[in-house]
């Protein structure tokens, strides 16, 4: 199992939330609100957060604080809950804290010594940097939404990761756990090297094209390297 490229590709670029990252906002907002998120409207209101977020990232942009703010605000309008600015702004700051998932420090280091890593998060550029440093790896670049001026899965995030990079679609390797927010518009702007990390909250959509791993040890694999020597 490995790729077989016609050139070598100049970087590969990372989702890191939910990808590298273990994204946690939903043990944030429960430590968060605590006793005012009634424990029977908990997972609705969760879902309708995320959707919330989804629908806040497709619009014109606004910083990722505002995001949080607004889906919260909306999933407790729509639930009949109280909201209130100060929650929604300490679940913001929770975010930085977020750690790596198992194996993806190992993972990272081993890519490196062939290929340069690459950053392209819905993150601010504060929160990107220090979720960054939590994955204590070398990464070339980090591309914060707040640099492309809109989020992922909008095209023009990708349009602005290839200028900034200097490369052409088919110079990268992109690595997602979110067909939603990384490969369906990866595939529509011409990547045809992908790699669908599967944390399993997401459905699989191979007709996109993806290599599909649900161990991170194996993503250095996919270059013909070894898998970390941690794995």
């Amino acid at each position: 199992m490995a790729f077989e490229f016609e050139t070598k590709p100049k970087f590969v670029t990372f989702d890191m939330n939910g990808t590298l990252i273990k994204f946690a906002i939903n043990d944030a907002i429960r430590e968060v609100l605590g006793d005012r998120l009634p424990a029977e409207l908990a997972d609705d209101y969760l879902r309708a957060c995320k959707a919330y977020r989804i629908d806040e990232c497709t619009g014109e942009y606004k910083p990722f604080h505002q995001i949080v703010a607004d889906s919260m605000e909306r999933a407790s309008r729509r639930l009949g809950l109280e909201f209130r600015a100060a929650d929604a702004r300490a679940v913001y700051e929770i975010v930085p804290s977020f750690g790596p998932y198992p194996g993806v420090t190992e993972a990272l280091n081993r890519l490196a010594e062939a290929v340069p890593l690459v950053i392209i998060t819905n993150s601010d550029t504060a929160h990107a940097v220090r979720l960054a440093d939590n994955l204590k790896a070398p990464f070339e670049t980090i591309i914060s939404a707040e640099q492309m001026g809109m989020y992922k899965p909008r095209l023009g995030a990708f349009e602005y990761m290839f200028d900034k990079l200097g490369v052409t679609p088919d110079e990268i390797v992109h690595v997602s756990a979110s067909p939603m927010y990384d490969h369906r518009p990866a595939a529509i702007m011409g990547i045809k090297n992908k790699v669908y990390v599967d944390r399993g909250f997401e459905h699989d959509e191979h007709w996109l094209g993806y290599e599909r791993i649900t161990d991170i040890a194996d993503l250095p694999v996919l270059f013909g390297l070894s898998r970390p020597a941690a794995s």
